[in-house]
């Protein structure tokens, strides 16, 4: 009887929540500390107030200001509001994955590890339609040209479905 109450709440909690998905193609900036566009997609999946999400980000390299291009590869947890306030849902994600940073100019190449963290808001416009606003904290590890901690802040059409 004891082992089983715990699935039994687990169920009445989450069983009947139907999982919702949403998909946000994006354009920002970086700062780092010059300021590079940034763009890229990400495909989420949430649960009540706990999701998962991938993501793509570039942005390409700034021969002027010798800035490096960079591009991120991510998957994230998600926590959000569990409902609409003002039809906002209001988020925080933190994650890890792999980002690559190329300089041509100087046949620069660095690959490695990239973790995450930042927080934004899905704002609702009209049915499936919405606009999603992001800020992230990138931290960049091995060696890269740029300084590891990059800011990235970002606005995007979101779709539910």
């Amino acid at each position: 009887m004891r082992r089983s109450l715990p699935l039994a709440l687990a169920v009445l909690l989450f069983g009947s929540v139907p999982a919702r998905a949403d998909a946000t193609a994006f354009i920002g900036m970086l700062t780092n500390p010059e300021r590079q566009q940034a763009r890229g997609f990400g495909l989420g999946v949430t649960l009540l107030i706990v999701g998962i999400e991938g993501e793509y980000a570039t942005s390409g390299e700034d021969e002027v200001e010798g800035t490096p291009s960079l591009t991120t590869v991510s998957g994230n947890v998600l926590l959000q509001t569990p409902i609409p306030i003002f039809g906002t849902r209001f988020y925080w994600t933190t994650g890890a994955g792999v980002y690559r940073e190329r300089r041509e100019a100087i046949d620069h190449s660095e690959t490695s590890l990239v973790f995450n963290t930042g927080g934004g808001a899905k704002i609702t416009l009209a049915g499936p339609l919405g606009l999603r606003l992001d800020y992230r904290l990138l931290k960049l590890r091995g060696e890269p040209i740029r300084p590891s901690t990059v800011h990235r802040l970002y606005a995007g059409a979101n779709l539910a479905f």
